[in-house]
């Protein structure tokens, strides 16, 4: 427990001071040069232009760019971090197979450090830890993680350019497109990590990913860690830039687990999928048409049979600056194969490593992007201080009757036992965020899963409810 408390108290000093320095900072005007935006993965921020030190104007500047040898500017150090509490509640979880309310605390803290030694290597750790409390049944593998490296890996490449070629090594993040397949689990306490390599290339307009990994086991202790040996998962994902800011994705991906359970039963499955996305982004100061078009074929084989499964997803949406509150309205429409257990050929599509908020609001909860066919309008909206709010609501069926209802990491939760229904439910949902400043949000979600005809008719088929609070602060 001692090296927890430690970790956790250092967090929680940069995270106070953090508190009382931000409204010092809130106010400074940002150079138009420089971009403080904080990522999804953070080893992809890039923190140089402080080396001037007139554009120092943040509490938090100091310590993005520390030199490490003078007079050599690419020999630096940046030091990030986050603290998140999420107080999450559940009610009639997987429809009533719990049929309680289950109120439980998730705590994440997390440290990076990204060393530039020279234009040639660099190192990048981060570590974590993620806490549960209250939960009825103790943490889940999501829920909880004491304290390990999210991410430790070693880069070797040649000089940053329209030309380059970078070599990972050890264990880091993975995060494409919209995350629909390869994901870091960001909703869930627990992000995912992969142990294994990676090649980073850029040629021309393209950027071209290679990589061959295993996903790392989250036990619950110290330190305890360790790649899946039971799971291969490699690849190649290339994205380029079209005219008018679209973009454009094509990717093959292999997926090796010794043991896969879907609705027909467990066996070995080895699954290839060749896919392609195109999307452009949600507008923001100007009025424009957004969308994200992705369509994949999977095959491959599972135990003696053969996989032939398939999925298209589509987003489509609008914003109106000029309107008070800059609404955007969008729909998605989206449709992923399930199975038919009596022939020789497993059809049930698998989402690979998506991530956990697949469907909003709802995140480790409710059905996963299998076997389903769903419409999900949505609207969004922006007030004043930085709050933005939306509403959504989501319909679903399975596509095949036969196949049951899988969670979102792709689990089977309920199998399809003899009905043949093809309703599962519909969802109406709320999000409620505050952007205080850079550093410091606040975020409401809210959601009533009422079960369909499906789920009433294999039992149980209760309404299943959630909401959570959020707040986090990054530096």
């Amino acid at each position: 427990m001692k090296s927890t408390r430690i970790f956790r108290v250092l967090i929680a000093a940069f995270f106070l001071t953090g508190l009382i320095a931000h409204a010092q900072s809130a106010n400074a005007e940002n150079p138009a040069i420089s971009d403080r935006s904080y990522t999804l993965l953070r080893e992809d921020e890039n923190w140089t232009f402080l080396r001037d030190r007139a554009l120092r104007q943040d509490f938090w500047d100091p310590i993005k760019y520390i030199p490490l040898r003078n007079p050599a500017d690419d020999w630096y150090l940046t030091i990030g971090g986050e603290a998140r509490e999420v107080w999450e509640q559940i009610g009639n979880d997987n429809w009533g197979q719990q049929p309680y309310m289950n109120g439980y605390l998730n705590e994440r803290y997390m440290l990076s450090l990204d060393a530039h030694y020279g234009k040639h290597v660099r190192s990048f750790v981060e570590l974590k830890s993620g806490l549960n409390s209250y939960r009825i049944g103790g943490p889940r593998h999501i829920d909880e993680k004491k304290l390990d490296f999210q991410a430790g890996f070693l880069e070797l490449g040649t000089s940053k350019g329209a030309n380059s070629i970078a070599l990972r090594v050890g264990r880091q993040e993975l995060e494409y497109g919209s995350g629909r397949l390869i994901d870091v689990r960001e909703g869930p306490n627990v992000r995912l990590s992969f142990d294994g390599f990676m090649v980073k290339s850029k040629m021309d307009s393209w950027q071209i990913d290679g990589f061959a990994v295993r996903p790392d086991l989250d036990n619950p202790g110290f330190f305890d860690n360790a790649p899946n040996h039971a799971v291969g998962f490699w690849g190649v994902y290339a994205t380029r830039a079209l005219p008018r800011k679209i973009s454009l994705e094509a990717y093959y991906l292999g997926l090796d687990r010794r043991q896969a359970t879907f609705e027909r039963g467990t066996a070995r499955e080895l699954r290839h999928t060749l896919g392609a996305r195109i999307s452009r982004p949600v507008a923001t100061e100007s009025s424009g048409l957004d969308f994200d078009y992705e369509g994949l074929w999977q095959f491959g084989t599972f135990g003696s049979g053969n996989i032939r499964a398939w999925t298209v997803a589509s987003e489509t949406g609008y914003r109106f600056p000029t309107v008070r509150l800059k609404p955007r309205f969008s729909v998605k429409a989206d449709i992923s194969s399930g199975d038919n257990p009596s022939s020789k050929t497993l059809a049930t599509f698998n989402p690979l490593f998506p991530k956990g908020n697949y469907f909003g609001v709802l995140a480790t909860t409710g059905p996963g992007p299998i076997n389903f066919i769903d419409v999900h309008p949505h609207v969004e909206t922006t007030f004043p201080h930085n709050v933005t709010a939306s509403v959504d609501w989501i319909f679903q069926w399975r596509e095949n009757v036969r196949d049951g209802v899988y969670s979102v990491p792709g689990f089977l939760i309920r199998p399809a036992g003899n009905s043949q229904a093809r309703f599962v439910g519909h969802r109406p949902g709320t999000e409620l965020r505050w952007q205080v400043d850079r550093h410091l949000w606040f975020q409401a979600d809210y959601g009533i899963f009422y079960a369909g005809r499906f789920l009433k008719e294999t039992q149980p088929g209760r309404n299943l409810n959630y909401w959570a609070l959020w707040a986090g602060y990054k530096f």
